[in-house]
């Protein structure tokens, strides 16, 4: 491939819609990406004939067996490095980038300040205005676009959504854990980014489109704290168990305490359902001791 290429990649699985007005958007990027990745974990409602109309050079790679948002990644994250990419750019298929100029904005910040990733800020998708996630700084949330600035947040990036590596970044952090399926992915691939050192953040001067998921996230003590309380018995499993894991690696040991000190106060003296909180510390405990079976009822 050319000097500078960008490879993008997505996984979808049964978003059919969603995934044709992601690829929608970025065709139209006013810097090309060189070749798109296009990773199906749901080939039984097959996106082929959606990713067939996408107008630019494309991969599409149907995967018979579910990977998950992580298996996923890291399967079109390491075709695209094969392939000889400079840059990975990622994408999910619930979301899309905010405007046909992400991609060169991405690049031109990520050029200028010699970073190793950056990020677009990640906002809802129905009110721009709000943050699709809701972010910590200190004791406080930032929930709206408006709280975080106009120009760059260091150190900080969401890295499925829009994020934007360079290759050789992924050299030394590597790519996401098959293992952990869904749920925390994510921030496991962020803590080995901030624990290598390199430059990343996200650029306040661009957006990418996304979902709300705040919901998610339950305010206590007049909003001081937050506790994660997924919707599903099946994303309950994947974060709670995932977060055992990730607090049990360098990096992140030091909140583990505090963190059955909060979901203790959430599910006992909030939510008033004990056996709720013992069912989190069993899966916290079973990621701690890296048991990564599959979701079974």
């Amino acid at each position: 491939m050319a000097a500078g290429s960008v490879v993008g990649v997505v996984v979808t699985m049964n978003r059919r819609e969603q995934l044709a007005d992601s690829l929608k958007i970025i065709a139209a990027q006013t810097h090309s990406v060189d070749h798109l990745i296009v990773v199906d974990n749901g080939p039984e409602q097959s996106a082929s004939d959606v990713v067939s109309g996408y107008p630019l050079p494309h991969t599409y790679i149907a995967s018979h067996r579910n990977l998950g948002g992580a298996g996923g990644f890291a399967l079109g994250m390491l075709h695209a490095l094969a392939m000889g990419a400079d840059w990975v750019w990622l994408a999910d298929d619930d979301g899309r980038p905010g405007d046909e100029n992400v991609l060169s904005i991405l690049l031109s910040e990520a050029e200028k300040r010699d970073l190793a990733e950056i990020s677009p800020m990640v906002v809802n998708i129905d009110t721009p205005d709000k943050l699709a996630f809701p972010l910590r700084r200190g004791l406080t949330w930032k929930r709206s676009s408006e709280e975080l600035g106009v120009d760059f947040l260091p150190g900080i990036a969401s890295l499925m959504n829009g994020a934007l590596f360079r290759a050789s970044t992924l050299d030394v952090v590597g790519v996401p854990d098959l293992r952990l399926f869904l749920r925390g992915d994510e921030v496991e691939l962020h803590r080995r980014l901030v624990r290598s050192g390199l430059p990343f953040g996200t650029s306040l001067k661009t957006t990418y489109l996304h979902p709300d998921g705040s919901d998610e996230f339950k305010p206590m003590l007049g909003g001081r704290f937050h506790a994660q309380d997924p919707e599903n018995e099946f994303k309950r499993y994947y974060t709670y168990r995932n977060r055992g894991y990730l607090l049990s690696q360098p990096g992140m040991r030091k909140i583990g305490a505090l963190e059955v000190l909060r979901f203790g106060l959430y599910f006992v003296g909030v939510k008033r359902d004990p056996k709720a909180f013992l069912q989190w510390l069993k899966l916290v405990r079973q990621g701690r001791n890296e048991k990564f079976f599959r979701f079974s009822k």
